[in-house]
């Protein structure tokens, strides 16, 4: 087994496996901050998206700035963040992969899913 296959055969399930720890990570924290401080963050973020206001996006330093600060509702946000990574990373290495086989027809199909990902992660944060 040459250095490219141990890399997308052995080392990427580490990687995902290690995306995937680090989202239920900041999920479980959000969650337990959340339960322990019992602030009003919901019920501001609820009036917020009544009021039609919720829709404007923040700058990603400003929620991890909040994250840092222990507000629940930016480390949920910020775990679910995490975790759109792993299909999108295993996606992106099973293109890889087929191309590296010359399986164009894979890598294709493979190729539209992973614009997909990409168009839908875009047009979820433009619009």
């Amino acid at each position: 087994m040459d250095a490219e296959d141990r890399i997308l055969r052995i080392w990427t399930p580490i990687l995902l496996r290690t995306i995937l720890a680090a989202a239920v990570t900041l999920l479980t924290a959000g969650l337990l901050v959340s339960i322990r401080h019992s602030s009003g963050d919901y019920s501001s973020a609820l009036q917020a998206i009544q009021q039609n206001s919720a829709t404007v996006h923040r700058p990603a330093i400003l929620l991890l700035a909040q994250a840092a600060t222990g507000n629940a509702i930016a480390i949920v946000t910020l775990g679910l963040f995490v975790l759109t990574l792993v299909p999108f990373a295993r996606v992106s290495f099973c293109f890889v992969l087929f191309l590296k086989q010359k399986s164009l027809v894979f890598a294709t199909f493979t190729a539209y899913v992973l614009a997909g990902l990409v168009l839908g992660m875009l047009l979820g944060r433009i619009g």
